[in-house]
C-alpha cells in the first residue's frame, strides 16, 4: 500500500501539490444504499412523501454535494467537474439504490466528488423521509471504479 500523501514532512496537514502531473480524463463511481422499512419505499414510489418528489431532489442534492466538496473535505482540490450524473433506482422491497458518475480532465481524481454524491443523496432519502421512518440506514457507500491517472483503473471486487 502506498504511503499517505495528505502529510507534509514534518507530519502535518497538507494538500498535495498536483501541479507537476499531467492533466487526465478522470471518472469514478461510486455507489450506496438506503435501506427502509417497505412502506416508506412504497410512499417513495407512489409520490406519497408530503416534502415531494424524494428521488428527483436527492438526485440534484447529490449533484450540488459533488460540486462542493472542495467545501466540505478540508484538503479536497477544488475541480472544475465536467459531467456528474446520480441515479438513485428503488429497489424492492426495502431500499433505494444510488450511484453517482464523476467526470473531470484534471490533475487529481474525482473519488472523493462521486462519493460525496452519494453520502448526500443519501442524506436527502433519509431527511425526506424521517418523519414516515427514523429507522432508515444508509449503506455500503463506497467507491466502486475508477479511471485515469497515474495509478490508472481500478475497481472494486463483487
Amino acid at each position: 500500500m502506498a504511503g499517505f500523501t495528505h502529510f507534509d514532512e514534518q507530519g502535518r496537514a497538507a494538500m498535495v501539490d498536483v501541479s507537476a502531473k499531467a492533466e487526465t480524463e478522470r471518472v469514478a463511481v461510486a455507489r450506496g444504499r438506503v435501506v427502509m422499512a417497505p412502506e416508506t419505499l412504497a410512499r417513495i414510489r407512489e409520490g406519497g412523501v408530503g416534502k415531494g418528489d424524494v428521488l428527483g431532489v436527492a438526485r440534484l442534492a447529490g449533484i450540488m454535494g459533488a460540486k462542493r466538496t472542495a467545501e466540505l473535505i478540508p484538503l479536497c482540490h477544488p475541480l472544475m467537474l465536467s459531467k456528474v450524473t446520480v441515479d438513485l433506482v428503488p429497489a424492492p422491497p426495502e431500499a433505494v439504490e444510488i450511484e453517482a458518475t464523476v467526470k473531470v480532465t484534471g490533475r487529481t481524481g474525482v473519488e472523493m466528488e462521486a462519493l460525496t454524491a452519494v453520502t448526500v443523496a443519501a442524506l436527502t432519502v433519509y431527511d425526506m423521509c424521517k418523519a414516515l421512518d427514523r429507522g432508515m440506514r444508509i449503506e455500503a457507500v463506497r467507491l466502486a471504479r475508477k479511471s485515469g491517472g497515474r495509478s490508472g483503473d481500478w475497481e472494486a471486487e463483487g
